[in-house]
C-alpha cells in the first residue's frame, strides 16, 4: 500500500453478513490451539504472538480503552472459506483490536452501545495500515464461540469423542443481555439442547429472549424453554451454565448445582473483577480453565482457585475432565459487552 491509498473499511453490516457459527467456532478453536502450540512449535506450524492486553482508564469510572495486538503466523483459513488451492495457502496477519468500554452509554439520550470496537489490520511486509474492520460483532461472536469450544472439550468430550453430536443437555442462561441472547441462540444451534432455562434480573428481558428463541426454533423445535424466578431454579438441573452479567455479588452457589456434579460453567461476565458472579465454594470444587495464561495472570488476581490449564492445551492433548467434575471456563471477554442487558 502506498501513501495515497486509503485503508479499506469493512462496516458492521458487511462483517455481520460474513459471520456464521461453524466458521467462527473453527477460527476460535484454531486460535486457542495456536496460543499453546506457539510455545514449542515445529517449523512452519501455525503460531500466535499475543501479549497481554493493555487497559487504559479514562476520565470517569466505567470508561476504559482496551488494546489487543496479535500476530498470527502460518495459519490456514477454515475449510469453508475457500475452495481448491486457496484453502491450503498459509497466511500471516498482524492486527490490533481497539475497544472503548463506556458503561454509561446506554443511559445517554439517545442510548448508545457501551462497547465500540474496531480491528486494525496491517501489512506484514511494510507495517502500513491496510484495513479497518468494525469489531463489535466480532468481539461478541468470539466470546460466544469460546464458550462453545470450551463446552465441547471440557464438558462433552468427557463422555466420548462424539458426545457433542449425541448427548442432550439442559442449558441455563444467567443474564439475558447481548451475551446471554447470543449464547442461547448459538448453543441451541450447535448442540442438542432439550431444556433452556433463562434468568434475568429484569424478568421482562428473560421473557423477551424466550419468545425470540421460540421464533428461532420454530414449531418443530424440541427445546423446552423456561423463564426462572431466580438463579437457583435456573441452574439446579443444568448440565451447562452460561453466566453473563455485571453482578458484583455471587449469583450461583455450590448448593445450587446438581448433587452428582458433572457440570460445566462458562463464566463470561464480571462486576469489579472477572469472577464475582460465581461463588467461592464453586471455585473451590472446580477445575478452572482459561484461554490465555498471559491475560489471566494480570486480570484474575485473587481468583479463589488455581488455574488448571489453558483450554488450548486440553484440545491439543486430549486430556479431558472426569465425568463427575465441575469445570469452569473463565472467559477473558470484555464484561461491559452485556451491561446494558442485565
Amino acid at each position: 500500500m502506498n501513501n495515497e491509498t486509503a485503508p479499506l473499511y469493512y462496516s458492521a453490516e458487511t462483517v455481520r453478513r460474513l459471520l456464521n457459527w461453524p466458521l467462527v467456532n473453527e477460527a476460535v478453536e484454531s486460535a486457542l490451539k495456536a496460543v499453546v502450540s506457539s510455545q514449542n512449535r515445529p517449523p512452519n506450524a501455525a503460531y500466535v504472538n499475543q501479549p497481554k492486553r493493555s487497559i487504559t482508564a479514562c476520565k470517569d469510572p466505567g470508561q476504559f480503552l482496551f488494546t489487543m495486538p496479535a500476530f498470527v503466523g502460518n495459519f490456514t483459513l477454515p475449510s469453508d472459506c475457500y475452495v481448491g488451492d486457496a484453502a491450503n495457502v498459509t497466511r500471516s496477519t498482524l492486527a490490533c483490536k481497539v475497544v472503548s468500554s463506556f458503561s454509561s452509554n446506554p443511559q445517554q439520550e439517545p442510548p448508545l452501545p457501551s462497547i465500540n470496537a474496531n480491528i486494525l489490520l496491517f501489512s506484514i511486509q511494510t507495517g502500513e495500515l491496510t484495513a479497518i474492520m468494525a469489531g463489535t460483532d466480532v468481539t461478541t461472536w468470539r466470546t460466544v464461540a469460546a464458550s462453545i469450544v470450551a463446552t465441547k472439550y471440557l464438558y462433552f468430550r468427557r463422555f466420548g469423542p462424539s458426545a457433542e453430536h449425541e448427548r442432550e443437555i439442559t442449558v441455563a442462561i444467567i443474564g439475558c443481555g447481548v451475551q446471554g441472547k447470543m449464547h442461547a441462540s448459538a448453543f441451541c444451534s450447535m448442540f442438542k439442547v432439550k431444556q433452556l432455562n433463562l434468568f434475568n434480573r429484569s424478568t421482562a428481558r428473560a421473557f423477551e429472549l424466550a419468545e425470540q428463541m421460540k421464533q428461532e426454533l420454530g414449531c418443530a423445535g424440541q427445546t423446552k424453554i423456561s423463564v426462572c424466578s431466580n438463579p437457583e431454579q435456573a441452574v439446579k438441573s443444568a448440565d451447562v451454565i452460561c453466566i453473563a452479567t455485571y453482578s458484583k455479588e455471587p449469583l450461583i452457589f455450590a448448593s445450587d448445582l446438581r448433587e452428582e456434579g458433572s457440570v460445566h460453567i462458562n463464566a463470561v461476565g464480571a462486576g469489579e473483577n472477572h469472577y464475582s458472579e460465581v461463588a467461592t465454594n464453586i471455585y473451590e470444587r472446580a477445575q478452572v480453565y482459561v484461554d490465555c495464561f498471559a491475560n489471566a495472570e494480570s486480570e484474575l488476581i485473587g481468583l479463589p482457585a488455581p488455574i488448571t490449564a489453558e483450554l488450548g492445551s486440553v484440545i491439543n492433548s486430549g486430556h479431558y475432565p472426569e465425568a463427575s467434575d465441575i469445570t469452569i471456563f473463565q472467559s477473558m471477554a470484555l464484561n461491559s459487552v452485556f451491561r446494558n442487558g442485565f
